[in-house]
């Protein structure tokens, strides 16, 4: 997709968008957005630039759905955007060119951010503030290895780093994705067998024993319970979950409740462990790599903790930003943080010594990665056979609270 200006933002006093189609003098076909007094104007100024235009109407996707256009982007699709850019810049193609020619390779929405992002670039403004201006799609650390390669004169580097960095992301949420999938098959199949024995097979076995006129045993009798009262209040049990569940979500959305659920998953053996390496792990990961990209450490550490998801690791990282910044080594910085492994401070010690802390954090990073999935399948591997022990004890009582009662109903007939 090209566009040869891009729309302001600035929706109120902006100037009509045009969509149109035009040709250039090889014959390929062009898509974008103009902004002009009328069609004639922008009709005019697309054929002075050497465009033969085909069609041309008022009214843009890019004016009616540039907010939120962050929702609807994948990060699998910024992934392949950002290798197209890295590859053409590689190629020695221009910046504005490779944008044009990722963006007509990208879904719409991206489409439309990058052609809003060239736009802003043939205005005169840096890709860095064309970026930071679409934050729902593009991240802070993102950002930021871009502002380094745009310093350091070598933006194709930067994109390489940032299509590394993001791989490495989509590999790690893959593996914990598959880790987990087992357990939740597990969960799903045995809820489902627990709401088939509770909701069918009881209430028939219920029909049985009250026509036979004996007295049932107790567990018997808790589990008919059971039965009754959810197909009685089914509906009602579930607005309570659905209900349960969108507080919790509510809670999360406020910084004060998602501090709270942090305090308390960190205090969780295994999972707290676990929580705080990742964290540590991407923290590490980004400042690393904006410090190897040519960033200075102040800025690449605001990059990482505005990229970190844990508060509590966050909170701990900005607090040893200050510290740096008032002239203290980052080691001792994230020493006297609880929440920080004590292995990152060890090995960011022996880059800053060695003048290398860049690597030393990614080394950190990887470490950190490799230690969280070992842990994770350890964690795993005691949830399987818990859930096996939990759901079958449970269809097991079950089971057994029926054959208790039709133990008693033959024992009763001979009597």
């Amino acid at each position: 997709m090209y566009s040869s200006r891009a729309p302001s933002l600035d929706f109120a006093n902006a100037m009509p968008l045009f969509d149109y189609s035009a040709a250039d003098r090889s014959g390929a076909r062009l898509r974008g957005t103009r902004e002009a007094n009328d069609a004639a104007s922008a009709r005019a100024a697309l054929k002075a630039e050497g465009l033969f235009v085909i069609q041309i109407r008022e009214g843009s996707a890019l004016q009616n759905g540039a907010r939120g256009l962050g929702r609807r982007i994948s990060q699998h699709h910024l992934l392949d955007a950002t290798r197209a850019l890295g590859a053409l810049l590689a190629a020695g193609l221009p910046l504005t060119r490779a944008l044009s020619a990722t963006a007509r390779l990208a879904p719409p929405p991206l489409e439309q951010v990058l052609t809003i992002v060239r736009g802003e670039l043939e205005r005169g403004q840096s890709l860095t503030t064309a970026l930071a201006a679409h934050t729902e799609v593009f991240p802070s650390h993102y950002v930021g290895l871009v502002r380094a390669g745009e310093r350091g004169g070598d933006l194709a580097a930067a994109f390489t780093r940032l299509t590394e960095q993001l791989e490495r992301d989509a590999r790690l949420r893959s593996r914990l994705l598959s880790a987990a999938l087992y357990p939740l098959i597990l969960a799903v199949a045995g809820g489902g067998a627990l709401v088939v024995l509770t909701v069918v097979v009881l209430p028939r076995f219920a029909e049985l024993l009250s026509d036979a006129g004996t007295t049932l045993p107790p567990t018997t009798s808790a589990v008919l319970t059971v039965s009754r009262v959810a197909r009685e209040h089914g509906a009602l049990l579930l607005f309570g979950i659905a209900l349960l569940i969108g507080m919790c979500a509510a809670t999360l959305r406020h910084p004060v409740g998602r501090m709270h659920f942090a305090r308390f998953a960190n205090r969780l053996p295994i999972i707290g462990t676990l929580l705080r390496e990742l964290a540590a792990a991407r923290f590490a990961r980004i400042t690393g790599t904006l410090l190897t990209g040519g960033a200075t450490l102040l800025p690449s550490m605001d990059d990482a903790i505005a990229s970190l998801t844990a508060p509590l690791t966050a909170a701990a990282a900005a607090r040893a930003r200050t510290r740096v910044r008032d002239g203290g080594p980052l080691h001792l910085a994230l020493r006297d943080e609880a929440i920080i492994p004590p292995l990152l401070s060890q090995l960011v010690q022996l880059g800053e010594e060695s003048g290398r802390l860049g690597e030393f954090l990614l080394r950190s990073a990887d470490l950190f990665e490799e230690r969280s999935e070992r842990m994770l399948q350890r964690l795993i591997t005691l949830a399987e056979p818990l859930m096996i022990v939990v759901f079958g004890g449970m269809v097991g009582f079950v089971a057994l609270a029926l054959l208790q009662a039709i133990y008693s109903v033959n024992a009763g007939t001979f009597q």
